[in-house]
């Protein structure tokens, strides 16, 4: 099984800063793409191999899409989306699975608490317990599902990365990466997960990100209808005041995060960022991406300190303010 970059290989991305000390310090990987696919930027080992973990969703929900899952808007944005379990979240999710002809235990992703607070603590009120619905991943896996009902694929063994629609997921992925799959894992939420470098799951995001609705092929029509979706519902790709939401939101950027540290984005004008932690954190990826397409010039610097006001990347000690979560790439 390939091994991650080492920690000599990583660049220092960011660090924590209290009461003027650095507390602690976050090193990985990055890569930037300019709006043609040209590397302008590179930090760490971005060839290194990496798992993509939720980045990869947008890829999983194309293959989904080109299988026969027919989704647009919120429904589509819901596909590619890590949400954070709120009602409205459910309804779409509920939506695509009637479509099908199933139900929420024909999702084979794992019950899960909804990570809005709000809703979690309404669910304890309620005394409802842990719901496959409210898991981050199962706009995903009701978009495979609506898939293979398409096809007549068998649905209780969709997971199976012998399965049609992983087979052909798996194609989707090597189309848009330009690479080979090399090895494969198994994602929280119990789907295959992809190994790959940073550099070819920035160059995934960027075809997807650059692609257009006129397109002649229908991969690149899809992935056009794709970002459209989630630039005009922000609130479906994580949920009320996420990083994703919030930075889809306010800047236009195509933001999608995945677990243990991985982000990408593509600005409005294409330039991509994909970045991974070496520790596995995310509180810092948010704000090194944006710093980093601010860099290339294609984001306004004033724009995106308004966005970051809006994130937790404050420091606090005895109720009060004492430090920041800053870049320092």
């Amino acid at each position: 099984m390939p091994e991650t970059f080492a920690v000599t290989d990583a660049a220092e991305l960011a660090v924590v800063e209290r009461s003027g000390f650095v507390e602690s310090r976050h090193s990985g990987s990055a890569v930037v793409l300019d709006p043609d696919g040209a590397v302008i930027t590179s930090l760490g080992s971005p060839d290194a191999v990496i798992l993509p973990r939720s980045t990869m969703k947008p890829m999983q929900a194309l293959a989904s899409v080109t299988a026969g899952a027919a989704l647009e808007g919120p429904h589509l944005a819901v596909a590619t989306a890590s949400h954070s379990g709120t009602d409205r979240h459910v309804a779409l999710v509920t939506d695509i699975l009637t479509r099908a002809g199933l139900g929420e235990d024909d999702l084979l992703c794992p019950p899960a608490w909804p990570s809005d607070a709000a809703t979690r603590d309404e669910m304890t009120r309620e005394l409802i317990g842990p719901q496959r619905v409210r898991m981050n991943c199962s706009g995903k896996h009701a978009a495979m599902l609506l898939a293979c009902q398409a096809n007549g694929w068998d649905t209780a063994t969709y997971l199976d990365a012998s399965h049609p629609l992983q087979i052909h997921t798996r194609e989707v992925v090597e189309r848009l990466t330009g690479t080979k799959v090399s090895a494969t894992a198994i994602d929280g939420c119990g789907a295959p997960v992809h190994a790959m470098s940073l550099s070819a799951l920035a160059r995934a995001i960027h075809r997807i990100g650059a692609s257009s609705e006129r397109s002649p092929f229908a991969l690149h029509r899809s992935a056009g209808a794709l970002v459209r979706a989630v630039r005009e519902h922000p609130w479906v790709i994580q949920g009320p005041g996420q990083p994703d939401s919030v930075v889809t939101e306010r800047l236009g950027v195509f933001a999608k995060h995945g677990a243990e540290g991985v982000m990408a984005m593509v600005a409005p004008d294409g330039t991509t960022v994909a970045m991974k932690v070496l520790d596995g954190s995310n509180r810092v990826s948010a704000v090194t991406a944006l710093t980093l397409l601010v860099r290339a010039g294609a984001l306004q610097a004033a724009d995106v300190a308004r966005t970051l006001a809006e994130l937790p990347l404050t420091v606090t000690g005895g109720g009060r303010d004492v430090g920041v979560i800053r870049p320092t790439v």
